[in-house]
């Protein structure tokens, strides 16, 4: 009788065992499956995700500073750049530091209309995004680049002016 358990624990018991086996092998696969399946992609996945996601995080930018770093996030390199010096500009002027993202002021933000539909035309890692409203002349093209494993909204910021100096002065 102790034997006939020692051969049970150790992976006998014949075809039903195999079978039990099996179905659950093919059960985590399946599961396995639908996870991967059910994943969400990330906002910044597409360009047009990109832009999309963009402008709810501006919309739902009111002065609080999480949601300026996440709207930040989805910029580009470059405007992030911008952004950036405005921040140590302003900060130099001032003697008070600020972040880039609060930069970001909801007060600068305004649609020129309601988004309806979002299609991007891709070319390597640069992409145009054409968002298009309810009327035929409420249309916008996005710039987007592909950066740091995912799209960012390429946002033409006008470039500073140089620092101007008073004549004689050292600063």
């Amino acid at each position: 009788m102790i034997a006939h358990r020692q051969h049970a624990r150790h992976g006998g018991g014949g075809a039903a065992a195999r079978l039990v086996r099996a179905g659950v092998a093919v059960a985590l696969s399946v599961a396995a499956l639908a996870s991967a399946g059910c994943s969400r992609r990330p906002p910044n996945g597409t360009p047009d995700g990109a832009v999309r996601e963009l402008v709810v995080r501006l919309r739902q930018l009111h002065g609080d500073p999480a949601d300026a770093k996440a709207a930040f996030e989805l910029l580009s390199r470059r405007a992030r750049d911008n952004l950036a010096a405005r921040a140590q500009r302003y900060s130099a002027a001032t003697g008070k530091a600020i972040a880039p993202e609060a930069m970001i002021t909801p007060s600068r933000f305004l649609l020129r209309f309601e988004p309806q539909r979002y299609v991007a035309q891709i070319a390597g890692a640069h992409a145009l995004v054409d968002v298009a409203g309810l009327l035929p002349g409420d249309r916008a093209q996005i710039p987007c680049v592909y950066e740091d494993a995912g799209w960012r909204v390429d946002l033409a910021l006008p470039q500073l002016p140089p620092v101007q100096k008073r004549p004689g002065s050292d600063l």
